[in-house]
């Protein structure tokens, strides 16, 4: 239950509407909304491909003072002893599985799957049917892509980008790209 003020884009007229959603304005305005008593603000961009956009959004409305709610779909399950940080965003028919662990700023999209004892780092962001089986570890600024599936026990490097339907079947180095329909690693 939280009551949406307004956007606020760059890129969009203000005065207009997404969805019956006015547009404020530009991040310009930013300090003049936390100033009128708007102090909670959600982070919309979801940085397909670029997980450091999303990054620098956070920074940006942290500076003049907002705070992140944890929002959760009331169609999500989020089993009792996982643990979400501020900012976290899980969308409809997402699993997240006991004794999880989500940080900040991290996005499951729709049906994205999160098993037992994983833990995913800062602004992480998950596709729509990404799995990940218990026991793996992503680090921060990691993208996983559509229906890719990643096996127990692994670790995904910071700022890694798993394609759309790639299998993970060991560790991925930081800043690695796996390829949308590929198996990793290669030589398997």
């Amino acid at each position: 239950g939280y009551y949406i003020a307004g956007i606020v884009d760059d890129t969009l007229p203000e005065n207009s509407e997404v969805m019956g959603i006015p547009i404020l304005g530009g991040s310009e305005i930013l300090k003049e909304i936390y100033q009128k008593g708007i102090h909670q603000a959600v982070n919309g961009v979801g940085a397909i491909g670029n997980s450091a956009a999303r990054s620098k959004i956070f920074t940006m409305l942290a500076e003049v003072g907002f705070e992140f709610p944890t929002i959760i779909h009331p169609r999500a399950v989020i089993e009792p002893g996982a643990t979400l940080a501020a900012g976290v965003q899980i969308m409809a028919l997402c699993y997240v599985s006991s004794t999880s662990s989500i940080g900040f700023g991290s996005v499951l999209n729709t049906n994205a799957v999160l098993s037992h004892d994983c833990t995913l780092g800062e602004v992480v962001n998950l596709s729509p049917g990404a799995t990940l089986a218990g026991g793996v570890t992503v680090e921060d600024l990691v993208q996983i892509g559509m229906r890719a599936t990643v096996n127990l026990n692994l670790r995904i490097g910071r700022g890694a980008r798993i394609g759309n339907g790639a299998t993970v079947k060991a560790d991925v180095p930081p800043h690695t790209v796996v390829r949308a329909g590929t198996i990793w690693p290669l030589h398997v």
